[in-house]
């Protein structure tokens, strides 16, 4: 396999904000700030802009085209034609997300709504991606780590500022002002770009666009959505089949294709490269369990509203410590730290098993303490691997695709999340959430959820041994 050694990393995270650094950095990781908070922003505010134009049947969809959009343009940046370069990408993305923004404001029905969430996704698709594929260009390679722990915590704090901001706005019925806000500082984004970032890569010829494989990762993500949002279990459980199946096409007209949507050997178990996207991928499947815990917490354990919001943030503050607790290791040690992250989170959902699913209406606090040690573990062991994943990610790639493998992360996630959100729903309200008897449904629904969602932890474990292994 490819050498998955990185070269001595003695900088500290600090090196990324000194003066030659300050503002790449503020641009790249406020892109990435910008998609993430903006994503817990608009689900805190969607209650209110129902309320005001209506479009309750639309609901989840704002959420669904968002992300979609999302994917398309972090493709976008992989198969960008002959001449574009990277900062010129960030420039669109960041005209785009302020475009859209501006749409949403000004939206006096549902539909426009989602048709400016379109038009922001596909910008934070562009920003998000190029977070990622920038780091080469203004970093050192002994930052690339300390690059990819700052992002990777960008996720982690949105959880807490995302409905902060939201609620704020959403409290004075200000969602459009919510909204507004967010197109000056886009329109700044862009102006700086061609000035204070690289030009990065251009193309001096055109990269065939994959059209098959594009075509059928975005059914996959529009299957797993719809699966997410019909009510019927079967319905839903044959949409989720859909879904893979679609995944699976995908994989295998990667495999034969001239003209490829992700870098070489990221479709081949024998690959370190697919080992590491495919942990990615579980990690996020598994963690997208956590959309129920705050239902459980308050159906089965007392717990007020606004307490069990506050217990699964403790989840985004896990992953953003472990971040940076572990951003120092190198070599073997942060492969180890991945390993030990994928055990840790598959442990962490199912202790949930004992811990969530059981009548606890007086909210019995060693329960509880338990409980919320275990979500926090769950977060944790997301963020001991994830920017070293991301690290070997831009490593491994061969140097003529990097751009795919940036993009690759972005696609990851995305789907990672959605597949994950969706799948839960189908066994949640296949095992007994749906049960007109009320508490024994919840804890059945609970039990089967994290005992079900532990295994792409634990699958993601074995694919981090591997890894391991192979470093001996």
């Amino acid at each position: 396999m490819a050498d998955m050694t990185p070269q001595a990393d003695t900088a500290r995270l600090s090196a990324l904000f000194r003066p030659e650094n300050l503002l790449a950095t503020m641009m790249l990781g406020g892109g990435i700030a910008l998609h993430a908070v903006e994503t817990y922003i608009t689900a805190t505010l969607m209650p209110s802009i129902v309320r005001d134009i209506g479009g309750l049947p639309l609901f989840a969809w704002a959420t669904t085209i968002y992300v979609i959009a999302s994917v398309v343009g972090s493709i976008y940046v992989a198969v960008r034609p002959a001449g574009v370069s990277l900062n010129r990408c960030y420039v669109w993305g960041a005209v785009l997300f302020g475009a859209g923004s501006l749409i949403c404001a000004l939206a006096p029905v549902m539909e426009i709504v989602l048709a400016g969430r379109a038009v922001q996704g596909l910008g934070a698709g562009l920003l998000v991606t190029l977070g990622y594929a920038f780091i080469r260009f203004v970093y050192s390679e002994a930052l690339w780590s300390r690059a990819s722990t700052l992002y990777a915590a960008v996720w982690g704090i949105a959880t807490f500022v995302g409905p902060s901001i939201g609620g704020i706005f959403a409290s004075g019925s200000a969602w459009r002002e919510a909204f507004l806000i967010l197109v000056p500082i886009a329109l700044l984004m862009a102006w700086l770009a061609p000035r204070r970032l690289p030009s990065g890569e251009d193309r001096h010829a055109a990269t065939p666009a994959p059209f098959v494989q594009i075509a059928l990762i975005l059914a996959s993500a529009m299957l797993v959505s719809f699966a997410g949002s019909v009510t019927a279990i079967w319905l839903r459980g044959a949409l989720a089949v859909a879904a893979v199946v679609a995944v699976t096409a995908m994989v295998l007209a990667e495999r034969r294709a001239s003209a490829r949507l992700l870098p070489a050997g990221a479709v081949a178990l024998s690959s370190a490269l697919a080992r590491i996207y495919l942990i990615m991928l579980l990690m996020l499947v598994a963690l997208a369990s956590d959309i129920y815990i705050p239902y459980f917490l308050q159906e089965l354990h007392g717990v007020a509203p606004l307490a069990s919001g506050y217990l699964v943030a403790l989840l985004a503050l896990g992953w953003t410590a472990a971040a940076f607790l572990t951003a120092g290791l190198t070599g073997r040690r942060a492969i180890a730290s991945i390993a030990g992250g994928t055990l840790l989170e598959a442990v962490s959902t199912g202790l949930l098993v004992l811990l969530l699913a059981r009548h606890n209406p007086q909210g019995d606090i060693a329960v509880l303490a338990a409980a919320t040690v275990a979500i926090f573990g769950m977060g944790f062991g997301v963020g001991m691997g994830w920017a070293h994943l991301v690290t070997l990610v831009l490593r491994l790639a061969p140097d003529d695709e990097k751009d795919k493998a940036s993009a690759a992360i972005v696609t990851m996630q995305a789907l990672g999340t959605a597949f994950g959100a969706a799948l839960a729903g189908v066994v949640a309200n296949s095992t007994g959430l749906l049960d007109p008897g009320g508490i024994a449904g919840n804890v059945s629904a609970a039990a089967w959820l994290y005992g079900l969602f532990a295994l792409p932890g634990l699958a993601a474990f074995g694919l981090a041994v591997s890894l391991l292994r192979e470093r001996d």
